[in-house]
């Protein structure tokens, strides 16, 4: 090899490695497009409220007979009108009614809706599952 020919090829040679070490886009390129922002998670949907079940169960082998048809008085579960004033009186008053008894103005509530074997935490589940139906 003659000496023109090295020294070209050495020349090449190094022009080839100096540009392999730059990340230069050509002028024609167009920029990168911006990172897109971070998004925050969705929130999570809410969870559904508990099914009162023995409260629903309370009511539907003893309360029902009464409550379901308004007999002596008793407020139909859903009937805000003749709900909302007893809900007024606050939730210790509807449970002391339905575990001690009660007569009133508009009829007569027996205690523990006549089932003396039900606790009083069954008498409490079923007066919250009424009354939750008749806000």
């Amino acid at each position: 090899m003659n000496k023109t020919s090295l020294t070209l090829a050495l020349a090449a040679a190094t022009l080839a490695l100096a540009a392999c070490g730059k990340n230069e886009a050509p002028a024609s390129a167009p920029a990168p497009a911006p990172a897109p922002a971070a998004q925050a998670p969705a929130p999570a949907p809410a969870a559904p409220a508990a099914e009162n079940t023995v409260g629903k169960g309370v009511y539907g082998k003893t309360c029902a007979m009464c409550h379901a048809a308004g007999v002596a008085g008793a407020p139909k579960p859903g009937d805000k009108a003749d709900w909302g004033p007893r809900i007024a009186q606050g939730k210790d008053t509807l449970y002391k009614h339905a575990i001690e008894g009660f007569t009133g103005a508009k009829g007569q509530m027996p205690a523990r809706g006549g089932a003396a074997s039900l606790s009083d935490d069954e008498v409490k589940a079923a007066v919250d599952f009424m009354a939750d139906q008749s806000m």
